[in-house]
Parts: C-alpha cells; sequence; structure tokens
C-alpha cells in the first residue's frame, strides 16, 4: 500500500518539478504532461446495492526532440500506474507502465529519414492473479521488451510519422525466475530471455481537436521471421485529453495488445492467445508543460 502510493506521489511530483525546468535550449523542444484522477464512491444504507470504492491513477508523458540540419532526435518517456480498492477487498493495482523510446534519424530525400529505433517497456510493480493475490503473474522486468530497429522514417509534418523497418531485434526478458520456469510471456521453460528477429513499424498521429481537446494515437507492429512470421504482434494506444482549466482535465485512454506468445486463462482456466484491451477514463488535475 505505501509502496503504490509513494509511486504515485512521485510520478505527479517528478511532473511539477520537471515543468519548472523551462529555459530554452537550442534545436531542443522539450515538455511533457502529468495528471493525478481520484475516483471515490461511498453508499450508506443503499437500496439498490453496490460496494464501497476508491481508485487512484496517475500518467506521466515526457518528450525531448532534436532537430538541427540534416539530424533528428526523438525521446519519450511513458509512466503510468494505478490503484483500486472496492468494497473489503484489499488494494489492487490497476495499471501500470514505462515506456521509453529513442528514435535517432537522418535526413536522406524529401521527407524520409535514415533511423534508428531503440525502446523498452515493462512494469514497475508485481502482478497478481486476482482474487488470489498470492500467485504472482507479472514483475518488474517480467516481463521487459527491449526493441532495436533500422529502417526508414517518412515523416511528412509535425503531427504524424511512420517508421518502417525490415531489421528489427526484439528480446523478452523474464527475471522473474517462477515465471521463466513456467514458461510466461513466450520464453523457454526456465529460460529468461528470447530473442526475435523481424520486422517492425510504428505510426504515431496527434492532432489538436479543439482549442483543448488533444487526440493521439500510436500503433506498433512486429512480425518474427524466425517463427511464424504471419502472427503479428499488435500494441495499439489512443489518447484523448481535454483541458477544462490549468490545472482540471479530464482524459480517455485506451490500450489495445495482442501478442500470440501471451497465454491467458479464461474463467475455466483455460490458456489461450487472446486480445487484451484496457480503457481508463476520468476527470482529475492535470500540469502540462
Amino acid at each position: 500500500m505505501k509502496k503504490t502510493i509513494t509511486i504515485l506521489l512521485i510520478l505527479f511530483a517528478f511532473t511539477s518539478i520537471q515543468a519548472q525546468q523551462d529555459e530554452p535550449v537550442k534545436n531542443w523542444t522539450k515538455g511533457g504532461s502529468g495528471s493525478l484522477m481520484i475516483n471515490q464512491l461511498t453508499l450508506t444504507n443503499w437500496a439498490a446495492g453496490g460496494e464501497n470504492s476508491i481508485s487512484v491513477n496517475g500518467m506521466f508523458n515526457l518528450f525531448a526532440n532534436y532537430k538541427k540540419d540534416k539530424t533528428t532526435w526523438d525521446n519519450t518517456l511513458d509512466l503510468a500506474y494505478g490503484i483500486i480498492k472496492q468494497g473489503d477487498a484489499d488494494m489492487r493495482k490497476a495499471d501500470d507502465r514505462i515506456e521509453l523510446s529513442s528514435k535517432y534519424g537522418r535526413h536522406a530525400f524529401e521527407n524520409w529519414y535514415y533511423s534508428g529505433l531503440l525502446s523498452f517497456k515493462s512494469q514497475m510493480n508485481d502482478g497478481f492473479k486476482y482474487p488470489n493475490d498470492s500467485v504472482r503473474i507479472s514483475a518488474f522486468l517480467a516481463p521487459a521488451y527491449l526493441t532495436a530497429s533500422l529502417g526508414m522514417d517518412f515523416k511528412p509534418n509535425a503531427n504524424f510519422s511512420m517508421f518502417i523497418s525490415p531489421l528489427t531485434g526484439k528480446t523478452t526478458f523474464v527475471m522473474a525466475q517462477e515465471l521463466a520456469d513456467a514458461g510466461a510471456f513466450g520464453v523457454g521453460p526456465g529460460e529468461n530471455i528470447r530473442f526475435e528477429f523481424g520486422g517492425f513499424a510504428k505510426f504515431m498521429y496527434k492532432k489538436d481537436l479543439g482549442k483543448n481537446v488533444n487526440f493521439l494515437t500510436k500503433l506498433d507492429l512486429f512480425s518474427n521471421y524466425l517463427e511464424n512470421p504471419s502472427w503479428i504482434d499488435v500494441n495499439w494506444e489512443v489518447l484523448i485529453a481535454m483541458k477544462i482549466n490549468k490545472y482540471i482535465s479530464a482524459s480517455i485512454n485506451s490500450l489495445l495488445i495482442y501478442d500470440k506468445d501471451i497465454m491467458i486463462a479464461d474463467e475455466t482456466g483455460v490458456e489461450k492467445d487472446r486480445v487484451q484491451f484496457k480503457e481508463l477514463v476520468g476527470v482529475g488535475f492535470s500540469y502540462k508543460f
């Protein structure tokens, strides 16, 4: 409990600290945003039924982009963490994400750049197979994904980019040994690392839908040349952020994931690859810089 609350406070505090560091640096464009959303439901003698609940979700997004002559370098860091307590159940994790991406490019011709991309994805805290909180199903670096790509980046304007790489190495880490022994997340039973080589494509589009409404979507696609190349890993995120005033905002965030190597059990315990989907809608405190 203390650990999860500390993580949320650090995310929001770090956003405020970064916002104060607004000294312009030549050739760099820097900024970001942070939000803290709190939802509470309290029922007393409520005839229709229901349970008391409280949830807290923190999100932090930071970017630092460099452009000079024929060189570009785009960097992003996305962090998210959420907790929820419903009824008499213990506090549970609702959201947990670390995403770091760095893309370097040299101008080739027109709107195309020779580019290299390095990205890292993982989570901060343990995940459990609720309602059983004694069975751990994920942890920091279990899984973690490190992707390195070489290809071409199409950037016709500041709102859209399309990165295409025929040469991509994807490494999956499962450093929690009990999960590695079970062969979780596609690694071989007892192994901690799995390497894949294939093709990768990343699309990004952002647009201001109104004066205080921002839209962002990112789509990642990966095919493993070495094993079943027709199976495409999909990671698709959509974020709509609405500014109510300087410190209050609302947001809609969705994430769809499909990975043939990730087995998910249904209510009967049958495990198979499934489409994962998460949606978060909230109103809370925010700061943009």
